[in-house]
């Protein structure tokens, strides 16, 4: 028996191409990516849109934009200008990425973003969903992208019996997504596929009464839309309480530390207040204490708790608490941190900050 059911000849798959176009023609929702395909435009948004909704990204992809328009400008920022254009986006291991591909795109392309699948694929953060997108929108090559969304739409369309988590699957879903795609207009059918996915064939109710294809949707036919796509059961996601430090100067009272997280670690290069994950049988004080201790070389009088912040990262969640401290003893050192730095509130808008701690900021303006 065939892993799932075949049934796309040449005169269904003229169909649906057709279908799903002039769907995309007349409901493509207008992103400022989409205004031209200008190949450096198409990589940036790429990057961006990974793992993370349309409507967020926008106003990033502006600014970021606005302020490295080209791909030797961002190749000739420093990194730390880079990471706080990218600041609240998250995920910033793209951001890293991104600069260091654009560094060797000046270096080895001569400041031209590459077509050609081999030379996209050895850049620093992309994958071969992104050379795909990328060959296919910015330079009309028939290539196909794969990512959550195309999956649900081609589990569906299809009616798939195996489960999208296991590599066979997988292997099986580029040659079908490769199959599907429009050799006329790659780039518009590539991202007609990506819109259904996020607008109408969604993972929980799917709008298939506005689908486009609904027609020649075996799912929809068979009444198995919901079922599909099949996938692993969700793993539990473990939940951590950390404890975060604005140590105050001990003689300048309006000056507090910041440390920058490792470059290789997660958040790396980003700006933090100090401190660390509670370990058993251990009170959130003695763990700000102990980490401030490892990480820096410091001690501290912990004082009264500023505000606890709920964030979830990709495998985990956390819960930060933040509190107020003095600092009373040993000279900041680097040992478990890139750099440190004593500022006031006022300059903390110079350095890149994650998400929970600019909400620590956020706290202590209004106070």
């Amino acid at each position: 028996m065939l892993w799932w059911r075949r049934r796309t000849g040449p005169m269904s798959l003229a169909s649906l191409r057709q279908a799903l176009l002039a769907w995309f023609d007349a409901h493509a929702r207008a992103f400022p990516w989409r205004q031209n395909r200008n190949p450096y435009r198409i990589w940036v948004s790429e990057v961006m849109l990974q793992q993370t909704q349309a409507s967020t990204v926008v106003p990033y992809f502006n600014r970021f934009i606005a302020r490295f328009p080209a791909v030797e400008s961002l190749a000739a920022a420093p990194v730390a200008e880079v990471l706080k254009a990218w600041e609240g986006l998250g995920y910033y291991r793209r951001a890293h990425n991104l600069h260091k591909a654009a560094q060797i795109i000046v270096a080895e392309h001569g400041g031209v973003v590459p077509n050609e699948q081999r030379a996209l694929l050895s850049l620093p953060g992309i994958g071969r969903y992104t050379a795909g997108a990328i060959r296919s929108i910015a330079f009309n090559q028939p290539a196909p992208v794969l990512d959550g969304n195309i999956k649900r739409v081609i589990s569906r369309l299809d009616d798939l019996e195996a489960n999208i988590d296991e590599a066979a699957t997988q292997r099986r879903l580029w040659t079908r997504a490769a199959e599907l795609v429009d050799p006329q207009r790659p780039g518009d059918f590539n991202e007609a596929l990506m819109e259904l996915g996020a607008a109408i064939c969604l993972p929980r109710n799917p709008a298939c009464h506005l689908c486009p294809v609904q027609d020649l949707c075996l799912a929809r036919q068979r009444g198995t839309q919901y079922e599909r796509p099949i996938r692993n059961p969700r793993r539990r996601i473990p939940h951590y309480d950390v404890a975060a430090g604005i140590v105050w100067h001990a003689s300048q009272p309006d000056q507090f530390l910041i440390a920058q997280r490792p470059e290789k670690g997660m958040l790396g290069g980003l700006w933090e207040f100090p401190g660390g994950k509670q370990e058993p049988n251990e009170t959130l004080p003695e763990t700000l204490k102990r980490e401030l201790c490892e990480e820096l070389g410091i001690e501290v009088e912990v004082r009264e708790p500023l505000v606890s912040i709920d964030h979830a990262f990709t495998h985990f969640r956390i819960t930060l608490h933040a509190y107020h401290a003095r600092h009373i003893g040993g000279e900041p050192q680097c040992l478990e941190v890139d750099d440190w730095r004593w500022i006031t509130l006022t300059e903390a808008d110079g350095f890149a900050f994650g998400k929970t701690d600019r909400r620590i900021i956020g706290a202590l303006l209004a106070k």
